[in-house]
């Protein structure tokens, strides 16, 4: 069975979604790493008996020192796929040169790339928006696009198109990080 590491920042949704859908059926979740101490993914993980580390960035003097450690946690779990789930940090060469990683984000790339994409893709003048996943080179949200699915954005509200946004993340992530293991 594949082995996989998941990295989230947050609440913890596509963290959730992936160890429901994924865990102990085709791949197996060995671990969750956050940088964030308060981040609502943790008590998620631990409902579904998926260990969480603590790797909190704001005790590193730099991106590389953080980066240099979560690379030293990740090569010593001996998995397949790191799967940023909504961690929330810009990685550097020092982890994107040696971890194999994709990444959800909430835009049709290349558009819209980097932080806010949520709101930007809301007010663009596009009809249509959606989600891709993408694998994690050093530039921001610059990988190979492994899958992206979309939507009519048209008449709807915020709340509305967010709940389109986390629905397509749900569909298409668990199938990616699949397709990607396989390949």
């Amino acid at each position: 069975m594949k082995k996989i590491v998941i990295l989230f920042s947050g609440e913890g949704s596509n963290l959730e979604n992936l160890i429901k859908t994924l865990h102990k059926k085709s791949v197996e979740v060995v671990m969750a790493i956050t940088n964030n101490p308060d981040a609502k993914g943790i008590e998620k993980a631990k409902r579904y008996g998926v260990d969480t580390m603590i790797l909190n960035h704001k005790q590193y003097t730099s991106r590389e020192e953080f980066d240099t450690k979560l690379v030293k946690y990740i090569d010593s779990l001996n998995v397949d796929l790191a799967v940023l789930a909504g961690f929330m940090r810009i990685l550097t060469p020092v982890f994107t040169d040696q971890i194999k990683a994709i990444n959800i984000h909430p835009s049709l790339l290349p558009l819209f790339k980097g932080a806010d994409a949520l709101n930007r893709s809301f007010n663009s003048p596009m009809k249509v928006a959606g989600v891709s996943v993408h694998k994690v080179v050093s530039e921001v949200d610059g990988g190979e696009i492994v899958a992206q699915k979309c939507f009519d954005k048209s008449q709807m509200d915020f709340e509305t198109f967010k709940e389109s946004i986390h629905r397509c993340e749900h569909e298409i992530f668990p199938r990616a990080v699949i397709e990607v293991l396989n390949n």
